[in-house]
């Protein structure tokens, strides 16, 4: 059996497909490091694949019937 550790408290986790939270101990550890990636606390290295600055929503195309003047 494969033991690994939770990335984020270090616990060894048993990884069986019992275990539905794997590689994480538990839910809330699941969770905590959810958050982490949702503040961006946790990044990937490298460019981005797309310069967030250059997106302009006011560029998009039209839905014409869905704006259409009265």
């Amino acid at each position: 059996m494969t033991v690994v550790n939770c990335p984020t408290c270090q616990k060894d986790v048993q990884w069986t497909s019992e275990n539905t939270y794997r590689p994480f101990c538990c839910k809330r550890c699941k969770l905590i490091d959810l958050g982490e990636w949702a503040s961006e606390s946790n990044t990937i290295a490298g460019a981005p694949a797309i310069d967030p600055l250059a997106i302009d929503e006011f560029d998009l195309p039209l839905n014409d019937d869905f704006f259409k003047p009265e």
